[in-house]
C-alpha cells in the first residue's frame, strides 16, 4: 500500500517570506516618495508642529505611519499630532482611532462638532453633500489649529487624488486647477501639505491591508453614487486598464507646466510676443467693433 505524504511546509513559509518581503519594498517605496514630496515643496522644516487629520480611512492611516516613520530619521526635528473631527455620524465607533492612536504611543486629540446633522438638515434629499460638509470640516480643523500652535496641516491626498481633481475642474468648472501638494489658506493663516501626493492609491491599498489599519467608513458621503468625482474616478480607472501608466503620466505632467503652450494671457505675455516696436496696436473694442483703421480704407477722405 503506497503512502501519502503532505506537502511540504517550506512552501508555505516561503509564500509568508514573499509575502513579508513584497510589504517591506512597499514601505520602503512609500517612504521614498513620501520623502520626496517633503523635500521637493518644503512640507516640513525645523521645529514644525504637524497635524496629522486622521479621518480613520485607509490614505489617513498611510500617512501617519509613513510620516511616523520619516520622523524617526528626518535631517529636521517635528513632532506630530494626530486629530479626528468625530462628526457625530450614526454608529460611528467613537472608541477605534483613540484606542489604536494609545497603542502606538501617538499624541492626539479628537475635537467634537455635529456637522452630520447640519448637513443632513440643509442639503436637500438626493444632493451631494461634500461640499458643506468638507466646508464644516474644514473650519472646525483649521480653528483647532490656529488654537494649537499648529505650523503645517497634513492631509491624505494621494496622486489620484491630484489627478482626479483636475479633470473635475477641468470638466465641470472650466478651469485647468488642481489640488495642489501645498498651499496657504485663504485666510493665510495655515500651511497645508499634501505628503502623500506622489504615492498612487494602489500602493495605500496595499499598505493598509498589510498594516490590517482599523479602517472606519464613512456613511456620511461615501454612499452617494451621483457625486462628479466618482464620474472621474470611473473614467480614470479605465484609462488605466486600457493604457496601464496613463495616470503617472498625466500626474508628471501636472509638474510640468507651460503657460507659453496654453491660452492664458494672465500667465504668458502673448501680447509682447512678436510685436514690432514701432507698429500701433489695436485694442479690443477696435477688433470687436469691426472698424477699420484709416489706413486700410485708404487714408482719410
Amino acid at each position: 500500500m503506497s503512502t501519502v505524504f503532505p506537502l511540504p511546509m517550506p512552501t508555505l513559509r516561503h509564500a509568508d517570506r514573499r509575502g513579508a518581503h513584497e510589504a517591506t519594498r512597499l514601505a520602503k517605496r512609500l517612504r521614498h516618495q513620501v520623502g520626496k514630496a517633503i523635500a521637493e515643496f518644503g512640507m516640513i522644516e525645523d521645529g514644525d508642529r504637524v497635524m496629522v487629520c486622521l479621518s480613520g480611512g485607509k490614505d489617513s492611516y498611510t500617512m501617519l505611519d509613513i510620516l511616523l516613520q520619516l520622523q524617526r530619521k528626518a535631517p529636521v526635528s517635528f513632532s506630530l499630532i494626530a486629530v479626528n473631527l468625530d462628526q457625530k455620524q450614526p454608529e460611528f465607533p467613537e472608541h477605534v482611532l483613540p484606542d489604536y492612536l494609545r497603542s502606538i504611543g501617538v499624541d492626539f486629540h479628537i475635537i467634537e462638532q455635529d456637522t452630520y446633522s447640519v448637513v443632513s438638515r440643509v442639503v436637500p434629499e438626493g444632493k451631494t453633500m461634500c461640499s458643506l460638509c468638507s466646508r464644516l470640516r474644514r473650519g472646525a480643523l483649521y480653528s483647532w489649529a490656529a488654537e494649537n500652535g499648529i505650523t503645517k496641516i497634513a492631509l491624505g491626498h494621494h496622486r489620484d487624488d491630484l489627478v482626479a481633481t483636475f479633470f473635475l475642474n477641468l470638466f465641470f468648472h472650466a478651469k485647468l486647477s488642481g489640488m495642489p501638494p501645498k498651499l496657504l489658506s485663504d485666510d493665510g493663516r495655515h500651511v497645508v501639505i499634501r505628503p502623500l501626493a506622489f504615492v498612487r492609491e494602489d500602493d495605500i491599498s496595499a499598505y493598509a491591508q498589510a498594516k490590517a489599519f482599523p479602517i472606519i467608513p464613512c456613511n456620511l458621503c461615501g454612499s452617494q453614487e451621483n457625486l462628479q468625482r466618482k464620474q472621474v474616478q470611473k473614467m480614470m480607472a479605465q484609462w488605466e486598464h486600457d493604457t496601464p501608466g496613463r495616470i503617472e503620466t498625466i500626474a508628471r505632467a501636472l509638474g510640468d507646466i507651460r503657460p507659453s503652450q496654453l491660452s492664458d494671457p494672465a500667465l504668458f505675455d502673448f501680447l509682447s510676443l512678436g510685436r514690432r516696436d514701432a507698429a500701433a496696436q489695436a485694442d479690443a473694442h477696435a477688433w470687436l467693433a469691426g472698424e477699420p483703421h484709416a489706413a486700410a480704407r485708404g487714408g482719410d477722405d
